[in-house]
């Protein structure tokens, strides 16, 4: 079975793959940030702010698979 994937195009400065992850699921599931450099080869030699207009895959099914965390509301 094939995992479904997501393209982005890095449309701005400063980025990280750790940040669009956040971005992406608002959470950082673990493992994710390391799955996503496994399926872009030469991405880790790029450095770790992203250069504006490269494209990375990123995978679809991993946030599904990881646990949770309950919010706790101290206020409303």
């Amino acid at each position: 079975m094939r995992s479904s994937t997501k393209l982005v195009t890095i449309e701005s400065e400063g980025l990280t793959v750790s940040l669009l992850v956040w971005r992406l699921f608002r959470r950082k599931p673990e493992g994710y940030v390391e799955r996503v450099y496994e399926m872009n080869p030469g991405l880790a030699d790029v450095g770790p702010v992203l250069p504006v207009g490269i494209q990375i895959v990123f995978p679809l099914d991993a946030p599904s698979t990881a646990p949770r965390r309950r919010v706790v509301r101290l206020w409303g």
